[in-house]
């Protein structure tokens, strides 16, 4: 079974993620409300793929993706960012920072849904 670590600051956006990755099977999910809480859960559950928005308090995602490359133990994990962040600069800042994916709020729920059971077949 793979575990999804969703973050957003957003339970609504949250809930979303989950039932749009609902349709994967054998998935749990763990959630996080921003980016401490999302390296908090990094600690206490092996996680296989993250959902991560940017904008939010705390800590920004932008720093979560940075804080998850550097560290040995975490580095390999598949990131996708979901994001209201449109702009190229942007997409573009986060997928050299190292996320793996990226996508755009309001998402397509299949859309998400493929992206993360495509990585969760290559780990």
């Amino acid at each position: 079974m793979s575990t999804i670590l969703v973050v957003d600051d957003s339970p609504t956006i949250r809930r979303m993620v989950i039932a749009a990755l609902r349709r994967i099977p054998d998935v749990r999910f763990v959630e996080a409300g921003n980016g401490l809480e999302a390296i908090e859960q990094l600690a206490l559950a092996r996680i296989d793929a993250l959902v991560l928005d940017l904008n939010m308090p705390e800590m920004h995602g932008l720093e979560v993706v940075q804080f998850v490359r550097t560290h040995q133990t975490y580095r390999t994990i598949p990131i996708v960012v979901l994001t209201t962040r449109g702009d190229d600069a942007s997409r573009e800042t986060v997928l050299g920072a190292g996320a793996t994916g990226y996508l755009t709020k309001p998402f397509d729920p299949a859309a998400l849904a493929t992206c993360i059971a495509n990585l969760l077949r290559k780990v």
